[in-house]
């Protein structure tokens, strides 16, 4: 099916190109979100009579995005979850989640907007995308950790892993000597 873009499509077009796609992704995604235009010769007609008001509003919704996008890049967000001592999630961070954290801290993001690259399965720090505007991207940090506490942890550099292997190598030593000390007044009494 053809379709005139109404908006830039990310790997597929620019505003007001006439692209060739498959019917189920034009009917179920393109024309129901508003993003393009069956291509026929009443609504080229159409397209070509709003194309520079279109233009318009694209660079203001731009302009827009490029000013969220310059407080929201960098940012990090966190988001508490329950896990395994191994690191391991119960469950994953989602979209959701991660936009509900950086609504919490005073931004507005959609879940639509957040784009994870893999599912969040595990404790630290992970980088995620942030699409504000189709022209328009920024990173942002989400730091996934069992509490508040741990979480100013993983941010200062340190691994929740590498803070537990030493615990537990220090718990090892305490008990070796501890032995060594029974050991020793046990052969004292000889």
């Amino acid at each position: 099916m053809q379709v005139i873009l109404l908006q830039r499509v990310a790997k597929l077009g620019q505003m007001g190109e006439v692209v060739n796609v498959k019917d189920g992704y034009a009917r179920n995604y393109l024309l129901p979100q508003g993003k393009a235009l069956r291509a026929n010769a009443t609504n080229i007609k159409s397209f070509e009579a709003k194309k520079a008001q279109l233009e318009v509003h694209n660079l203001e919704t731009k302009k827009e995005a490029e000013a969220v996008g310059a407080k929201l890049d960098g940012q990090s967000f966190v988001v508490i979850r329950s896990a395994s001592d191994a690191g391991a999630l119960y469950g994953s961070v989602t979209t959701r989640d991660a936009a509900e954290a950086a609504t919490a801290a005073g931004f507005t993001v959609s879940r639509t907007q957040v784009v994870l690259d893999r599912p969040i399965k595990d404790l630290g720090l992970h980088t995620i995308s942030v699409v504000l505007h189709p022209e328009v991207t920024v990173k942002v940090m989400i730091n996934v950790a069992r509490s508040v506490e741990e979480a100013e942890l993983q941010a200062s550099g340190k691994s929740i892993q590498e803070l537990a292997a030493a615990a537990d190598a220090a718990a090892d030593f305490e008990i070796a000597e501890l032995f060594d000390d029974i050991g020793g007044a046990a052969s004292d009494d000889v």
